[in-house]
């Protein structure tokens, strides 16, 4: 298989071999270094996204905390609170490509994926198939409106998501690393959507919830954005740093009665185990995975970090339960009814079982 300078993938009709994935970047990092790094990489990218966003610092960390973690974030706000201008904006503190993809209830998975075609190589009269990567080929992915899209077409990340690869034609393609999926969902409106499968859903390291600003940053958002003020973002971390980091937060060590507490809070959430509290299993269909767990405890690793600590605690994985749960929690319908949402499940829950 080949490259060519068009930056698609040649390979023989007769022979499609897979091809290995990219090595990363191997450099040794002394972890206090890095964890010194990360925390000051982390004042830095927050002083840059604030050049351009007001207000919305607690969906900031949940972003970088994600991008640390290896984890992708599902958005949930109503149109108009800067969704798409936040991934635009840390793309480019964060020196990475940028795809944007809008769903449509017309957009097909090789929309996303990419897809091969047959050319004749005029050097070798050979025909040839050539792929045609898609737009998930990049480091920073935005995913627009993802329920705007049938489930098949929403699938044709989950592989991408879960594996840095996706596989075309029976011909399996890597991905460059790092990669961080942004996938933004309007819950208001509801016409012409589709539901996001479990399985996708799982995905999403976080569910980000976006709330309206404050009567003084509605003011400065108004007055910045009518004007010639045109904020410029500068680049504070390398692509090969962004990896060293992310090796380093999953070798940052976390102590056991850390991990059992994510464990507890994610095993409280299945109404059929017995340390599920009652109105779990009043208000519960089926709850959350051993993702849930991995999310709470990969989160409060790199929250650690960023605040200048060598170890995560039970107050860190407190502080990341509501974004892990809420989104991994399906309601049943005696909570439909009563009006109680998966975040409010999840909101309980975490007063309920205490650290």
């Amino acid at each position: 298989m080949t490259l060519s300078e068009g930056g698609c993938y040649h390979l023989p009709v007769t022979a499609r071999p897979s091809p290995e994935p990219d090595a990363l970047p191997a450099s040794p990092v002394d972890d206090l270094t890095a964890a010194e790094r990360l925390a000051d990489g982390h004042r830095a990218l927050v002083e840059q996204i604030g050049r351009v966003i007001v207000g919305q610092r607690e969906v900031v960390d949940q972003l970088l905390i994600a991008l640390f973690a290896q984890g992708h974030c599902l958005f949930v706000g109503v149109p108009g609170l800067g969704k798409t201008l936040l991934v635009r904006t840390l793309a480019r503190a964060l020196d990475l490509s940028f795809s944007r993809i809008q769903f449509t209830p017309d957009l097909m998975p090789a929309d996303i994926t990419g897809t091969e075609i047959i050319q004749e190589n005029p050097s070798t009269g050979r025909r040839e198939y050539q792929f045609l990567p898609g737009p998930v080929f990049a480091n920073v992915i935005l995913a627009d409106e993802i329920n705007r899209t049938p489930p098949k077409t929403q699938s044709a990340l989950l592989q991408a998501m879960q594996e840095l690869q996706v596989t075309v034609g029976g011909q399996t393609y890597p991905l460059p690393p790092p990669l961080l999926v942004l996938a933004t969902q309007n819950p208001v409106e509801q016409e012409g959507t589709y539901p996001l499968p479990e399985a996708q859903l799982d995905r999403f390291l976080f569910s980000v919830y976006l709330d309206y600003p404050s009567a003084a940053e509605e003011t400065r958002i108004v007055l910045e954005t009518t004007s010639g003020h045109a904020p410029e973002v500068e680049a504070v971390m390398s692509r090969d740093e962004i990896l060293r980091l992310q090796r380093v937060v999953r070798d940052a060590p976390i102590g056991q009665h850390v991990v059992e507490y994510a464990v507890r809070l994610a095993r409280a959430t299945r109404p059929r185990e017995a340390e599920a509290p009652e109105f779990v299993r009043q208000w519960v269909q089926w709850g959350a995975g051993p993702r849930a767990a991995q999310a709470m405890v990969l989160g409060a690793k790199v929250k650690a970090l960023m605040d200048g600590r060598l170890s995560a605690s039970r107050d860190d994985v407190r502080e990341l339960a509501l974004p892990a749960l809420r989104h991994r929690i399906i309601p049943s319908f005696a909570a439909e009814a009563d009006g109680v949402s998966s975040a409010d499940i999840a909101r309980r829950l975490v007063e309920a079982v205490r650290p």
